[in-house]
């Protein structure tokens, strides 16, 4: 995108303004036009910039970043994944029905199709426990989106973690341990 249509638009603006001035006043607007075209453009960069930041805020999880090459702004969209398990892995597969709980539910919509619409929450955690996801998150090697997403499907599917079982292994003079499902 170039910036100097709208410099150059705003330099004759400027110039017919001061032309119903007077002579001193047109004279005077050539003078503050050059040192004002970088201050035009930085306040330009700048609006483009919040503008890109507003617009990635509502279209998260995709994106669009401002970036600067040859002093000219352009933009740069990332689109949200079709798929809401943005890592490629399969969601979690629903929990079979227990023996005696009746025929199993029909299935619903396939997730991530395309008609399904994501939606953005805000979510407030202590920080003790955000410190706690990044982590899981990392082990798992997701980003903190998708184990929140496969935790949150888990949760809603009825899946419940089976009680932990602590395991302890020796191997070489080394002591692990651990939990297990």
């Amino acid at each position: 995108m170039e910036l100097r249509p709208y410099i150059d638009a705003l330099r004759h603006e400027l110039a017919l303004a001061a032309a119903a001035g007077g002579e001193d006043a047109r004279e005077l607007a050539e003078r503050l036009t050059a040192p004002l075209e970088s201050a035009t453009r930085l306040a330009l960069l700048d609006a483009l910039s919040e503008a890109a930041a507003e617009i990635t805020r509502d279209l998260a999880p995709g994106s669009v970043d401002l970036r600067l090459r040859n002093r000219e702004p352009s933009f740069v969209v990332t689109p949200a994944p079709a798929d809401p398990w943005t890592d490629g892995s399969p969601a979690p597969p629903p929990p079979d029905p227990a023996p005696g709980d009746g025929p199993a539910p029909a299935p619903g919509p396939v997730a991530g199709g395309e008609d399904e619409a994501t939606v953005r929450i805000s979510l407030r955690l202590p920080e003790h426990l955000k410190n706690r996801i990044e982590q899981a998150a990392a082990r798992s090697g997701v980003s903190i989106n998708t184990w929140l997403i496969r935790a949150a499907a888990a949760a809603a599917d009825g899946d419940r973690p089976a009680p932990a079982t602590t395991v302890t292994a020796t191997s070489g003079g080394q002591r692990y341990t651990g939990w297990v499902r």
